[in-house]
C-alpha cells in the first residue's frame, strides 16, 4: 500500500499542473469577453446619447418646455406633457408606496411561514417580469370601463400602480430582510409590541433601501407609453387636466411617439428635444435616489 500511494499523488499532482494554464487561459478569455461585451454596450449608449443630444439640444429652451403642443414643429412644446408625466407619477407614487411598502411589512414581519405565503411571494417576483401592455390591457377592462373612470389621470395612475407594485414590494422585502435580526430581537426585549418594533426600528433602518426602490420603480413608470396607450391615453393635448377623473391627459413618452410618427424632420428633431427632457428628468430622479439612500445610511449605525 504504502509503495502504490505516492505514484497516485504525483500523477494527480502532474494532471492538475498540467491544467493549471488551460484554466488560466479560460479565465482570462472569459474576462475579456465580459470587458467586450461591457465596452459594446457603453459604446452603444453613448453613440445613442450623443445622436440624441446633438440632434435635439438646438430645441431645449424655455419656450419649448412651456409651450403646449403645435399642429407647426417649429411652435410645438411640452408643457401638456410635462405636466401630465409630472401629475401621473405623483399619483402613482400615492397609490404604490402605502401599498407596496404595507404588503412587504406584511409578508416579511406578520404572515407566518406557511403554503399561502409561498405562493403570494412566488407570484409577487413572477408579475415584477409581466410587460406592461398586459397590465395596460386590464387597467383598460377593470378602471377605463368597469370602474368608468374614462380615459383619465386617476385611469392612468392605477393602471401605472399595477406596473410597478410588484416592485416596489420586493424592493422593500430586501430593505427590510437587511435589517440585523438583532435589532428584532432587542426591541422585543426592552418590551416593544410588534407594531413599534415595525414603526420605530425597522422602517428607519430600511427607509434608505426602500427609498431608493420606489424611486427607480416610479423612473420606470416615467418612460413607460405601452401601458397609457392602452388605457386610450391622449398622443396630443393643448391643455392642462383639471380633473383627474373627466379631462384626457398625455405624458412626454406619448408625446415622443407621436412625433416620431410624423413625416416633417423638424417634428422629429421635437421628439429629439423632449428625449432630451426626459432623460433629465431620469437622471434626475436616480441621483436623488442616491443621494437619499447615501444621506440616510450615513445615520444608521448597526
Amino acid at each position: 500500500m504504502s509503495n502504490s500511494s505516492p505514484p497516485v499523488y504525483r500523477n494527480s499532482l502532474a494532471e492538475h499542473s498540467n491544467g493549471r494554464p488551460l484554466a488560466k487561459f479560460a479565465s482570462n478569455a472569459f474576462a475579456v469577453a465580459c470587458a467586450t461585451c461591457t465596452i459594446v454596450c457603453m459604446a452603444t449608449l453613448v453613440v445613442l446619447l450623443w445622436k440624441i443630444f446633438q440632434f435635439g439640444w438646438g430645441r431645449v429652451n424655455l419656450d419649448f418646455i412651456t409651450s403646449f403642443p403645435s399642429s407647426t414643429a417649429e411652435n410645438a412644446g411640452i408643457k401638456s406633457s410635462l405636466v401630465g408625466s409630472l401629475y401621473l407619477i405623483g399619483l402613482t407614487a400615492l397609490f404604490s408606496v402605502p401599498l407596496g411598502v404595507g404588503t412587504a411589512i406584511y409578508l416579511e414581519e406578520y404572515c407566518k411561514p406557511s403554503r399561502w405565503r409561498t405562493f403570494a411571494q412566488t407570484n409577487i417576483a413572477n408579475l415584477a417580469g409581466v410587460p406592461s401592455i398586459v397590465y395596460g390591457i386590464l387597467g383598460l377592462g377593470l378602471f377605463v370601463r368597469a370602474m368608468s373612470l374614462n380615459r383619465s389621470l386617476l385611469a392612468g395612475a392605477l393602471t401605472l400602480t399595477l406596473v410597478i407594485l410588484p416592485i416596489v414590494i420586493l424592493a422593500s422585502q430586501e430593505a427590510l430582510r437587511a435589517v440585523p435580526k438583532t435589532i428584532r430581537q432587542a426591541s422585543y426585549a426592552l418590551g416593544a409590541t410588534r407594531w413599534q418594533t415595525v414603526w420605530g426600528q425597522l422602517l428607519p433602518a430600511s427607509l434608505p433601501g426602500i427609498l431608493t426602490g420606489v424611486i427607480l420603480a416610479l423612473s420606470r413608470a416615467l418612460g413607460e407609453a405601452a401601458p397609457l396607450l392602452a388605457i386610450g391615453a391622449a398622443t396630443y393635448t393643448a391643455f392642462l387636466p383639471q380633473d383627474i377623473v373627466h379631462d384626457d391627459f398625455s405624458v412626454l413618452p406619448l408625446q415622443i411617439y407621436n412625433w416620431t410618427d410624423q413625416p416633417q424632420e423638424a417634428f422629429h428633431q421635437a421628439a429629439a428635444a423632449a428625449i432630451v427632457v426626459l432623460l433629465t428628468v431620469l437622471i434626475c430622479m436616480n441621483a436623488l435616489a442616491v443621494f437619499l439612500r447615501y444621506r440616510f445610511s450615513k445615520r444608521i449605525q448597526w
